[in-house]
């Protein structure tokens, strides 16, 4: 018993600090990074719900109404997805009427997607309040620091891509 509740403190006790300053700032910005974007995320996924769509879904349709017809590995890239992923969201939208897919006729490869005249329709009501919402969530920042966040995040993310640690080949 004595031997159990020993191993027990140990395993209860917090590891003793081994990483120096430097680690300790990189890792409280990761931190602070991710549990930013999941409480972004989680809004926005709020906010589509309410249009009767996922944050994919919206993705796809806001994509299309601002580029016109993409490929759909452009849509995974600009979305940050799988293919996979991209598929089945397609799916669900063909389904609900929003948007079509065609084969291209230079390439029977690729598959492009097209908004439908519902879709346009659906995405233009909604885009403005969208956008509302948006605008709402980051007003905690004056459009200055608003400014110099995207472009620090813009210069993190392109620091990362260079290292090639980036390339999804986990």
């Amino acid at each position: 018993m004595a031997e159990q509740a020993a191993a027990q403190a140990w395993l209860d006790t917090p590891a003793p600090r081994t990483w120096s300053d430097e680690d300790e700032r990189a890792l409280r910005l990761w931190i602070a990074l991710a549990r930013c974007y999941a409480t972004f995320s989680r809004a926005v996924a709020c906010k589509v719900a309410e249009y009767d769509l996922t944050a994919p879904q919206f993705g796809v349709l806001e994509a299309l109404y601002h580029k016109g017809p993409l490929s759909l590995g452009e849509l995974a890239e600009k979305l940050l997805v799988t293919g996979g992923n991209v598929t089945y969201v397609m799916d669900r939208l063909e389904a609900m009427g929003l948007v079509t897919r065609e084969r291209s006729g230079d390439d029977r490869r690729v598959v492009r997607a097209h908004l439908t005249s519902r879709g346009r329709a659906t995405i233009e009501a909604v885009f403005p309040g969208h956008v509302e919402f948006i605008r709402d969530l980051v007003s905690s920042l004056n459009p200055d620091e608003q400014e110099a966040l995207r472009e620090l995040l813009k210069k993190l993310g392109k620091g990362i891509a260079r290292t090639g640690k980036a390339n999804g080949n986990c």
